[in-house]
């Protein structure tokens, strides 16, 4: 049976963070009545000249530079003419030719744990242009209706090249460029409200063949679940066609969640379909030297950067910096919890951001901004389990009271319940002792060679202990009385 190949390039639409247009003054606010957030500009009545967007195009900007592609100093806007119901002006004003950000890359992470390695996805391009509207398909009747509020929205357009090769890389890259432009404040990636959408081109070679397969587009997938599931019903439909000898057609189509099929749209344009020309209502896009620096200032410390910092600073694994930076959030309140533990509990508030804390915010399906415990509650009970002032199974203790909102903090809530951990030698010693004399079968099991047996006399010292002495002190002192 011969082998094949994926190959996979993504088309993501952007919705940007302004609270106006592209080229009007109207609203992007999401939810509003239908067709009241859409002005004479919008759907280009005569007249009507469009005036370009400030804030849309220092997104742009920011885009480029936090992806390292190159700016470019004048780019063009063009109209791309097609015919569609929501399309209100038969064309969408886009760009072509002279994109304002040309090339870049973006890094994944690809397995789990410390297995995880890294590839790099290079980007084609990034363009502004703006969205058309959208059609509402409702009723008994089957009745459709046009909804124009969404007509004019900015959008930045960031293709890739087809580096991708499975599934599993298309939505790692997703997700990479998802925590990106969220990271960047240039969208909310609400991906429910239509603010990060994906387009996957996917196409299939024989293994070791240079030249492309036949590309079919995967339009308007808006979650990562679903895009994984359309790729992989897309590449087995493609390689069974082929293997039965019947040729791919260049297709639009689009993806069923609840068959978990694709279906064929439409028969795929190319650009000279799109009769693309220059738009003669706009001017070029000038970009100076100094409008790119001012971007470059406002932006924030980025991933990469922050995650060799996180190595550098807290002493932390290359998986465990990559982990703390997989958000801007995230990687926010694991800061603030060591800025109130101290940089020597780095590791320990590593842990409790990625796995406690995690696990607790996925069971209830909240967010980390959402998380009831604070980072300086975290950073708190941090402080108390790297003084030795608690154990960790104390420490969950806490931290349940803490989610709870049984107390203000993990000290209040140590000295409340009289948690702190017992660290006294004599006193433990005593315990040691009086386990060892009333568990005169164990300590015979153990000098037999049973491990268990030991396990179990710690289990009892804790037990005596109700939880509070030091572990390791009582695993030390009943090994050396043991083995004696």
């Amino acid at each position: 049976m011969k082998s094949w190949e994926v190959v996979i390039g993504i088309e993501t639409h952007v919705q940007l963070l302004t609270r106006s247009k592209i080229f009007s003054g109207s609203s992007t606010a999401f939810g509003a009545e239908p067709n009241v957030q859409a002005n004479a500009v919008d759907i280009a009545l005569p007249g009507v000249l469009p005036v370009l967007n400030r804030g849309a195009v220092e997104c742009a900007i920011r885009f480029g530079l936090a992806v390292g592609g190159n700016i470019a100093p004048k780019s063009v806007f063009a109209r791309k003419n097609y015919f569609y119901p929501d399309l209100p002006k038969g064309y969408q004003i886009s760009q072509f030719e002279l994109p304002v950000v040309s090339s870049g890359q973006v890094r994944i992470r690809l397995g789990q744990g410390e297995e995880t390695t890294e590839k790099t996805i290079r980007l084609t391009r990034a363009h502004l242009e703006e969205d058309a509207g959208k059609s509402i398909h409702e009723g008994i009747h089957g009745a459709s209706g046009i909804d124009l509020n969404r007509a004019g929205t900015p959008l930045l357009e960031i293709v890739s090249e087809p580096d991708l090769r499975s599934s599993a890389e298309a939505a790692a890259y997703a997700r990479a460029l998802h925590a990106l432009v969220r990271w960047i404040g240039i969208c909310d990636g609400n991906m429910q409200e239509g603010s990060f959408r994906c387009d996957a081109n996917v196409s299939v070679r024989p293994l070791g063949h240079q030249e492309f397969g036949t590309r079919r587009e995967i339009k308007n997938l808006n979650s990562f679940r679903f895009l994984q599931q359309a790729i992989d019903y897309e590449v087995q439909w493609q390689i069974a066609e082929i293997e039965e000898g019947r040729a791919i057609r260049q297709a639009t189509v689009l993806f069923d969640p609840g068959s978990g099929e694709t279906r064929a749209m439409r028969s795929k344009e190319d650009a000279h379909d799109y009769r693309y020309f220059p738009d003669p209502d706009l001017l070029p896009l000038f970009i100076d030297h100094d409008w790119i620096e001012r971007e470059r200032a406002a932006l924030p410390e980025l991933p990469d950067a922050k995650k060799q910092r996180f190595s550098a600073d807290y002493g932390l694994s290359a998986y465990d910096a990559a982990a703390l930076t997989a958000s801007l959030e995230m990687a926010d309140y694991f800061e603030a919890a060591v800025a109130v533990a101290g940089k020597s509990a780095a590791k320990i508030c590593a842990n409790w951001v990625m796995v406690d804390l995690a696990a607790r915010l996925h069971k209830e399906d909240k967010t980390i901004v959402e998380s009831p415990v604070s980072a300086a509650q975290l950073g708190g009970l941090a402080a108390r389990i790297a003084d030795n002032t608690i154990s960790n199974a104390i420490a969950k203790k806490v931290f349940e009271a803490l989610w709870s909102g049984e107390g203000a903090s993990a000290d209040a809530i140590i000295e409340q319940r009289g948690l702190r951990q017992i660290t006294d030698s004599g006193a433990i010693e005593k315990l040691v002792d009086d386990v060892l004399a009333a568990n005169a079968v164990m300590v015979a099991e153990f000098k037999s060679g049973k491990q268990k047996a030991f396990n179990a006399l710690v289990g009892q010292t804790m037990k005596a202990a109700k939880g509070k002495a030091n572990p390791q002190q009582v695993n030390e002192l009943l090994r050396r009385k043991l083995t004696d």
